[in-house]
């Protein structure tokens, strides 16, 4: 049987709050958006509908995002134990192998979710808890590469859970528009994930990570970023061009010029700057995404 990596604090015991602050509710933010994407782009977002609009996000957040916080959690204690070892594996809060037994539980209980809301939610339930897993489990631990990790994580939180918002709402599979645009958005969250990962440059060197700024630096995970973020929403710019939607066109592309003028001064310090711009940048990307799914709504 295996031990709590550390002593439990005094006083400190297992209880509601050490699982709800390992599920990091901070974190279902972002799946949760791309859902609402997903259920704008539908066509079907209605009063008659709000208990599987209610249903969906609660299968994007507290179950299948908070099981992946968990997943991760689980696998990264021994390295939570030196840098942050007040988190609740590592500090005895959750002791013994409950962390594990939780992030099965959490996966399985997304799982019987989905299907309860259709098929196609269940499948793509199914793919976002196997890269959730792979991301973080050995012997794939897709985390340790600077492209697959990325990429995983970008497929789970924006492609999957738009597809996942729009097939909740249809009860059926999406229009290869949905999916395209899904996919698009995907690939540019790479972009995103990038950036996010220029927080732990020293962490990722010392542990073996090959995270993108780790192994070629700041400026040239930058570049890869900036590229990555912004190459797919031309593409959707585009997209909406020829399926005749030029207001949100327009929208998108406004949304893509403003972040390339924040992406000219990420690039004067990109480790320094790449906290900004999440909170700018990023802000705009997650806004055309809106935009392109009312855009999608508009072709039913």
């Amino acid at each position: 049987m295996e031990r709590s990596l550390s002593p439990p604090a005094s006083g400190l015991k297992t209880s509601a709050l050490a699982v709800l602050e390992l599920s990091k509710p901070v974190t279902w933010f972002p799946p949760m958006w791309a859902f609402m994407c997903g259920v704008v782009s539908s066509g079907q977002l209605t009063f008659a509908n709000l208990p599987l609009l209610l249903a969906g996000i609660v299968l994007a957040g507290p179950l299948l995002c908070a099981g992946s916080q968990t997943v991760n959690d689980w696998f990264d204690r021994h390295v939570d134990a030196i840098n942050e070892p007040n988190r609740p594996i590592p500090s005895g809060r959750i002791p013994g192998r409950w962390g594990l037994w939780l992030a099965i539980g959490w996966s399985i209980a997304g799982l019987v979710w989905a299907l309860m809301l259709g098929p196609w939610v269940f499948v793509a339930a199914v793919l976002g808890v196997a890269l959730s897993w792979a991301y973080s489990a050995p012997p794939v631990r897709l985390k340790r590469s600077g492209v697959w990790g990325p990429l995983s994580v970008g497929i789970s939180y924006e492609g999957l859970a738009w597809f996942t918002g729009a097939a909740v709402m249809l009860q059926a599979l999406p229009s290869a528009e949905v999916i395209i645009v899904a996919v698009l958005y995907s690939l540019g969250a790479y972009g995103i994930m990038v950036l996010n990962d220029f927080k732990a440059i020293e962490g990722d060197r010392q542990m073996g990570l090959g995270s993108l700024p780790a192994t070629l630096g700041p400026r040239r995970a930058a570049w890869i970023a900036n590229v990555t973020m912004a190459v797919p929403q031309i593409i959707v710019v585009t997209l909406l061009i020829v399926w005749a939607q030029p207001l949100y066109a327009g929208l998108v592309a406004l949304s893509l010029f403003m972040q390339l003028g924040l992406m000219v001064r990420l690039m004067r310090d990109p480790k320094a700057l790449a906290p900004w711009y999440n909170a700018t940048g990023v802000t705009l990307y997650v806004l055309g995404m809106l935009a392109s799914a009312f855009a999608l709504a508009g072709l039913g």
